[in-house]
């Protein structure tokens, strides 16, 4: 599978062989932004942290303006700058998590808005399989996943599984064996098994279609009328709920039905919600009214995972993610916008 199959076409970025020994910074700040977004999803794959994203792409753009003279062109441009990022991936990686996540919860996770990842090159439309790989390995499900493995058999499922590099150059960009790169992905692909399930269809969303939307508008009425009973009957049995960056994975309904209760759910009276889309996923945002300000607030977004007609996770970040994803900073209270 591969989300990225141009990777090392010839001549993308237009310098051939000649090298960047002559260009100067605002040329090569204008060759290094065409690709800032498909950086950025990379190393948000690589880290599960929009923000972390943000910082290893700007110091991806530092040293590569500081290192030019050693782009000799045998590879693309672009590929160059992904190897680039993936090695201050795992500097970061080294520095700020020597271990990998444990027990199924990411509590560094943070959303991608769907509103970025339209940014991203169109992929190819007569691969459906393309289009797909590169839907699911955004999803939450596969970056919790991804986010359990140890830094450099993570950049090797990625590099491999994702975009789709061969072996040999994972390797030379790595600065390790194709044996020790084959070795490391088979242990990688072995650790997502452990975290997912073994049939696709049972992890990832899929397409959007009218029974998701019809779900989850249920969804959002059960939850501004803070109906638990009609929230439940949407849930799947073995529904996951996690609230990152605060610590709790709740695993079947009546568990997570039981936390929602015993954390003030029914008196979360006056909600309004906007629909949304996060990691190619359905997302509702909540606002409460606020008394005080005369506005409702934002109170927390809502990632829904819908499998066979019914939720299996629901992923909720705080209301300080809103401006991020592109929502509103308020809703008027009286229902006029």
């Amino acid at each position: 599978m591969s989300a990225d199959t141009r990777l090392e076409e010839p001549g993308e970025s237009g310098l051939g062989g000649s090298g960047l020994g002559e260009v100067d910074e605002p040329a090569f700040s204008g060759l290094a932004e065409r690709h800032r977004r498909e950086l950025h999803v990379h190393c948000y794959r690589m880290l599960g942290s929009f923000e972390d994203a943000e910082d290893t792409v700007q110091e991806t753009f530092l040293r590569a303006w500081r290192r030019r003279e050693t782009f000799e062109g045998r590879s693309t441009f672009r590929a160059w700058l992904y190897r680039i990022a993936t090695n201050v991936c795992l500097d970061l990686l080294a520095k700020r998590r020597p271990e990998p996540a444990t027990g199924g919860e990411v509590l560094w996770l943070q959303p991608y808005p769907d509103r970025l990842l339209d940014e991203l090159p169109a992929a190819d439309a007569g691969e459906p399989e393309t289009l797909a790989v590169a839907r699911e390995t955004i999803e939450l499900a596969y970056l919790v996943a991804v986010q359990h493995l140890a830094p450099r058999p993570r950049a090797v499922l990625i590099l491999r599984d994702v975009l789709g590099w061969p072996a040999k150059d994972v390797a030379e960009f790595l600065g390790n064996s194709v044996n020790s790169v084959n070795s490391a992905l088979q242990r990688a692909r072995a650790g997502m098994r452990e975290h997912l399930p073994a049939e696709r269809q049972d992890w990832t969303g899929g397409e959007e279609d009218a029974g998701t939307r019809e779900l989850v508008r249920r969804y959002t009425d059960a939850s501004v009328a803070t109906d638990v009973d009609a929230l439940a009957a949407l849930l799947r049995d073995d529904v996951r709920f996690s609230m990152p960056p605060t610590p709790g994975l709740y695993v079947g309904r009546d568990t997570v039905v039981n936390g929602w209760v015993e954390g003030g759910f029914e008196g979360m009276k006056h909600q309004r919600a906007v629909f949304t889309c996060v990691n190619r996923q359905p997302a509702v945002a909540f606002y409460l009214r606020r008394q005080r300000e005369g506005a409702y607030l934002p109170l927390a977004i809502d990632v829904l995972r819908v499998t066979g007609g019914a939720i299996a996770e629901i992923v909720t970040f705080h209301g300080d993610q809103f401006p991020r994803l592109g929502l509103p900073e308020r809703l008027p209270a009286d229902g006029t916008e």
